[in-house]
């Protein structure tokens, strides 16, 4: 079992940053790609960006077209803990963050089924 807790969120305005993080316990962190999905009101659960474990100590970093330039995934596996660094927000990054676990494969990182770990969210809302 993996236990994901993010924290982080909270009501800001459009052009400001904020960082959430997502700790977790309950396995070895380093060996699960972590990534970082959001839902809007009304709209599906949308990828955001993955930290993708391929296999030893190599990770890559992937961000949706919509968040690239702005946002910045990243990790500490000394203290179990994946990052979203969110700069320049806009009204339309407003949504409920959620990190999820999984091991997966390559072209798989955006698929949410493929994850069997999920924290329970934390909302973001940015305001104009």
């Amino acid at each position: 079992q993996v236990q994901l807790v993010e924290s982080g969120g909270g009501l800001v305005q459009a052009g400001d940053s904020l960082r959430l993080a997502c700790a977790a316990s309950g396995r070895t962190f380093s060996d699960y790609t972590m990534t970082w999905f959001r839902q809007a009101l009304g709209k599906e659960r949308e990828f955001v960006a993955t930290s993708y474990w391929s296999g030893g100590s190599v990770y890559y970093a992937y961000h949706a077209d919509s968040v690239k330039g702005r946002f910045t995934i990243s990790r500490d596996n000394a203290k179990n803990t994946v990052y979203l660094q969110m700069n320049s927000l806009k009204p339309e990054d407003t949504a409920v963050y959620y990190c999820a676990a999984g091991r997966l494969g390559p072209n798989n990182y955006a698929i949410t089924r493929k994850y069997g770990y999920w924290g329970q969210g934390t909302q973001v809302t940015v305001s104009a």
